[in-house]
């Protein structure tokens, strides 16, 4: 079985709601990047034993929250020494808005793997764009390099919209799929 892992940082829980899904679909476990933007040295010994990385961030102001911007940039020693090089990798992003400029924090996150040497997975999932089409259906946002969410922001964490959360389970069951593939 593939070593799974999502890295996210959730400023609300609702990033992290979306977390626990992919996560449940890839059959993952999750490394929280905490409100000082680090995690914990054992985290950084899993992602460096992992087989796929699942990046998660909200979009704050147009792209990734700095939490995740700093924890990306302390990911400078994996790069250097070609650590993470050929791991499989995706990536999601929740914000408020239907757009909130989220597409930034999607390039943000695939440079990010690129720059590692990976493999990244996109959604492959068609986008539910019809006039009658809600927040309770699959992709309803219409990404398609990774997922993208949405949470409104007067909405709990509890309430993040049912199609998102059945999108990021078939993402991560996506991911886990092409990596037992690549690994096979």
């Amino acid at each position: 079985m593939s070593q799974i892992y999502v890295v996210y940082h959730s400023g609300y829980g609702h990033t992290k709601a979306v977390a626990e899904q992919v996560a449940e679909g890839a059959a993952a476990q999750l490394i929280a990047i905490n409100a000082d933007g680090e995690i914990t040295e054992a985290g950084w010994a899993a992602l460096d034993a992992a087989d796929a990385i699942i990046f998660g961030t909200p979009t704050y102001m147009g792209n990734v929250s700095w939490q995740f911007k700093k924890f990306a940039d302390a990911s400078s020693k994996q790069w250097f020494t070609r650590g993470w090089a050929d791991k499989v990798f995706g990536g999601f992003t929740n914000s408020a808005s239907p757009s909130g400029d989220k597409q930034v924090a999607m390039i943000t996150l695939q440079t990010l793997a690129s720059q590692h040497g990976g493999i990244w997975v996109s959604l492959n999932l068609a986008p539910s764009n019809t006039k009658a089409a809600t927040g309770a259906d699959i992709n309803h946002l219409g990404g398609s390099v990774g997922l993208l969410t949405r949470a409104p922001a007067d909405a709990g964490a509890d309430e993040v919209l049912s199609g998102d959360l059945a999108s990021a389970k078939l993402y991560g069951a996506r991911i886990a799929s092409i990596t037992a593939r690549l690994r096979g």
